[in-house]
């Protein structure tokens, strides 16, 4: 139904792409990419220096939001999956955030790729709860920070 090799934001409505986190028509945002496999959310993120909370250290509001659109992401593609029905399709399965909850684990170091790694908790046609680890470099077995995230669809993000 999805294509592993698309970002799922691709395919997002070009008028509603500006999202500072993972819209691709946002000049000054972040630009996230997930990757839905089927079962699970992948996207990574190269924090810049100026990311920073603290020396060494990634800035927690930077984390909270990469997880907040990742995990909207998994849940948009996750939907099409539960509908049977390829991505991008009419009509667009669109999702805002309706719980956001992070909890940092330990300092996420900077000068290494973030990874981030999301699965459906739950799932229905109106709301799909999505859990997130972040990790930092190349380990995936001890996250940094954890995130669950209420994903909840809407009609369209121009008309809420």
């Amino acid at each position: 139904m999805i294509d592993p090799t698309q970002p799922v934001q691709n395919f997002y409505a070009e008028e509603s792409s500006i999202c500072y986190g993972c819209g691709r028509n946002n000049v000054h945002g972040h630009h996230i990419q997930s990757y839905w496999d089927g079962e699970t959310g992948t996207a990574n993120f190269m924090p810049e220096a100026y990311h920073t909370a603290y020396p060494g250290y990634v800035y927690g509001g930077l984390l909270a939001s990469l997880i907040d659109c990742h995990c909207i992401g998994t849940a948009i593609a996750a939907m099409f999956d539960l509908a049977g029905r390829d991505i991008g399709t009419e009509p667009q399965i669109v999702c805002v955030t309706g719980n956001l909850n992070v909890d940092f684990l330990k300092p996420t170091p900077t000068g290494v790729e973030l990874i981030l790694k999301s699965r459906v908790e739950e799932i229905n046609e109106r709301k799909a709860v999505i859990v997130c680890d972040v990790y930092a470099g190349d380990t995936t077995t001890d996250p940094t920070v954890r995130g669950k995230v209420v994903a909840v669809r809407v009609k369209s993000r121009m008309t809420m």
